[in-house]
């Protein structure tokens, strides 16, 4: 008669192989609160989204990386990895052909019915969640977890937090918030309202989002806009578009807009913007210099 506690082993190595993971596992719970099996020491990663693969980077684990999505463009270095389709059209077949053992997934975008096909190939996909600068600082530190890279990614956070707590201080010393209003969509012309990355950064960097409301990227005329009446009107750019050059101009033909009478349109990289990875502290950054050039002595 075989043991009762190595009859309890061959059971679950039995159900390991059967999963199709390797014998050296661990269980890890994901941002969507699911109890993920992922490898013990994950060697073929591919990332689902452009800011999960800034993280990898951020991490020091891009040797880990075999696959990558449409537009993950930072660093240079992960221009030259494989790409699967974008993160809102994933291609399955893509994915399958590079033999992840881990896939890192965002829930704000990847379709859904391509993690649970992934998923029914025995595939592990650990998904996150960020949807402000907190919960990101804890995707960090989530897939720090599961790439054995939590050392790193506390000190990672640790430095973003101390980021964070310098504007903080700095923005404590004003004594006017200017209206902002940020474009994110050129045609219709889209903003972001509260419950958004843009929404918390423009108020942490002393500003007001005339654009806040209920509707996460409402959209606007031009006469709405106009009534808005901004202090500073921001056009997150893309620079492989000279269409935000010419949305810039036309901004400026609007005289009435205190914007522009103050001089105060300007275009910042949509991806360092729209992205939830650390680079959002230097949009934090870039933003409070640019809603408030007179706390900084070098100018904006």
């Amino acid at each position: 008669m075989i043991p009762k506690i190595i009859a309890t082993s061959i059971s679950a190595i039995t159900i390991m192989l059967a999963s199709g993971l390797p014998l050296a596992a661990k269980t890890a719970q994901d941002q969507l609160g699911r109890e993920i099996r992922v490898p013990d020491d994950p060697e073929r990663v591919v990332a689902l989204a452009p800011s999960i693969t800034e993280i990898i980077f951020a991490l020091g684990q891009q040797g880990r990386l075999k696959g990558t999505t449409q537009f993950s463009n930072y660093p240079a270095e992960a221009t030259r990895l494989p790409k699967v389709g974008s993160y809102v059209r994933l291609d399955l077949e893509r994915i399958v052909a590079l033999n992840p053992d881990l896939c890192i997934a965002i829930k704000d975008g990847n379709p859904k019915e391509i993690i649970e096909r992934l998923q029914s190939l025995n595939i592990p996909v650990f998904a996150v969640n960020p949807h402000n600068l907190g919960s990101m600082m804890q995707t960090i530190q989530k897939i720090g977890g599961i790439l054995n890279a939590s050392a790193k990614a506390k000190s990672l956070v640790e430095d973003m937090r101390s980021r964070m707590q310098k504007v903080d201080a700095l923005v404590a010393r004003i004594d006017r918030r200017p209206r902002v209003f940020i474009q994110i969509g050129l045609s219709p012309i889209i903003s972001a309202g509260t419950h958004t990355f843009i929404n918390e950064l423009i108020v942490r960097a002393g500003g007001i989002n005339v654009a806040a409301g209920n509707s996460a990227y409402p959209r606007f005329s031009k006469e709405q806009v106009l009534a808005l009446a901004p202090d500073v009107l921001i056009i997150t750019s893309m620079s492989r578009s000279g269409a935000f050059e010419k949305t810039k101009a036309d901004w400026n033909r609007l005289s009435d807009m205190p914007a522009v009478r103050k001089n105060r349109i300007y275009t910042v990289n949509s991806d360092v913007f729209d992205r939830p990875s650390p680079r959002l502290l230097d949009a934090l950054e870039i933003l409070t210099r640019l809603l408030h050039p007179e706390l900084f002595k070098d100018g904006p």
